[in-house]
Order: C-alpha cells, then sequence, then structure tokens
C-alpha cells in the first residue's frame, strides 16, 4: 500500500508556521526588584535585539494587572521597547466594578508613587536599557498615575496618559519635565474635556509639551476592548497610532 507524504508533510509545514509566529512573540517574564524595604514584581516584555533599549513603564487600570494590561506591554515589545507592566495592587485583579473600585481606593499614594519609582529605578539598573530614553503609560487609573510620576520623577523622558486625571495646581504642572500625549474621550464623565483643555492650556503656558487628543463620540476606557459598549475601534486605532509616533520621537 502506497504511503501518503503529503500529511507528514503537512504536519512538519504547519509546526514550521506556528514556530515562526512564536518567534515573533516577545520573551516575557514575571520579574521582581525591590521597593522600599518590599520586594514587589512586575511582567517583563523584551523586544529582539542586542544592546541597550528604551524602556516603557506600563501601568494598569483600576482592574490591576490583567491578561489585557500584559498584551500592551507584548504589544510595546515587539516595537522594540524593554517594556515593565507593573502590578500596584501586588497581585490581586478584580473581576467586577465593585472589586475594582475596592483595590483602587485601597491603594495609598505613597505606596503607589514608591512602586512606579521602583519600576523606573529597575529599568535603569539594566543593562538592556537606555536609562536616559524611559517613558510611561497608563489608562484610567494607570494614566493617572503615568503623569503623577512624570510629576514626580525629572528624568522620565516621555509620558502618555489615557482618559486619566490630570493634574491643575500650577506648581505640580510646574514640575513635569516629560513631553506629555493625552488620548481622551468627548463623552467621558469623568475626565471632561474642560479638564483636559485647562491641563493643556497649562501646559503650554509654562513652555511644556503637550500633544494632547479629544476623541467625538467616545468616552471613558474606549481603547479597551473588554469594555464593550464604549469601545471604540477606529479612535482606538487613531490613539495607537499617535501613541507609537510619539515615543518613536521622543525615546528613540
Amino acid at each position: 500500500m502506497k504511503r501518503n507524504v503529503f500529511l507528514p508533510m503537512l504536519a512538519l509545514g504547519i509546526l514550521a508556521f506556528g514556530l515562526a509566529m512564536r518567534a515573533g512573540t516577545p520573551k516575557t517574564e514575571t520579574v521582581t526588584y525591590k521597593s522600599g524595604d518590599d520586594t514587589v514584581s512586575g511582567y517583563l516584555a523584551l523586544p529582539d535585539g542586542a544592546g541597550k533599549h528604551p524602556a516603557i513603564i506600563v501601568i494598569h487600570e483600576w482592574w490591576g494587572l490583567n491578561d489585557w494590561v500584559k498584551e500592551q506591554a507584548q504589544k510595546y515589545a515587539a516595537q522594540g521597547y524593554v517594556a515593565l507592566a507593573v502590578d500596584l495592587y501586588r497581585g490581586k485583579v478584580a473581576t467586577n466594578q465593585d472589586e475594582a473600585h475596592i483595590l483602587m481606593r485601597g491603594l495609598p499614594d505613597d505606596r503607589g508613587m514608591r512602586d512606579l519609582e521602583a519600576a523606573y529605578a529597575y529599568l535603569s539598573s539594566r543593562p538592556d536599557v537606555n536609562a536616559g530614553k524611559i517613558g510611561s503609560i497608563g489608562w484610567c487609573m494607570g494614566g493617572s498615575w503615568s503623569i503623577k510620576l512624570a510629576v514626580d520623577q525629572p528624568k522620565l523622558a516621555a509620558c502618555v496618559v489615557n482618559y486619566g486625571w490630570l493634574p491643575s495646581e500650577p506648581g505640580l504642572v510646574a514640575k513635569i519635565k516629560a513631553p506629555v500625549q493625552g488620548n481622551f474621550g468627548a463623552d467621558d464623565q469623568g475626565i471632561p474635556p474642560k479638564d483636559v483643555k485647562a491641563f493643556e492650556a497649562a501646559m503650554k503656558a509654562n513652555g511644556k509639551i503637550a500633544d494632547i487628543k479629544i476623541y467625538d463620540g467616545a468616552g471613558h476606557a474606549f481603547q479597551n476592548p473588554n469594555n464593550k459598549e464604549g469601545y471604540r475601534p477606529e479612535a482606538t486605532a487613531d490613539a495607537s497610532q499617535r501613541i507609537s509616533a510619539f515615543f518613536q520621537k521622543y525615546l528613540r
């Protein structure tokens, strides 16, 4: 009986395709580092290639360090950045809004900032990171922490805020050294456009870089597809392009 050689060849082809796809996926690992007297962990995604790379601190929404945030870290690693997704909740992840609210309210400001500064210090210490080219990005609660880090850390090279709280006090705005990009929804009830425009005006009055866009027809959390009713794919695609170009400009 004649042996069918097509099936083994097909299996080898599928295996080779799978390996090729896997080869293009950034290497990821859980890393630990010191934050004061505590040891904290983060999700690290690494780009291909040797040498020093720019880096991005990726800051989660009020849900915690879930799969969507890890996917964002992988996306930026694929673009050539060492991406560290921090875990401000230290292992806890919310599954509903009530849990998320409790976790967010239970995060002390001093501990959150200490953990972000620890992430910055950890990335700065890595031999594969260009310590002068570290940026931050966050969504929702993480967007608020991203701009807080820009206020606190004068060496931060770029800051992206996606529908997060923005400082209004002149003293805080004056402390920001990094260029800031913001992406907001015109229908966001928590971060209204008037507050966004006031922040943009304050930044520019202080001679600082503020690249702000407000998307018509979009509300809060419009970039997350898990937000079934509020997800806006066209606005998300545009914001994604803006963010990539912003990081390319200030972290390369």
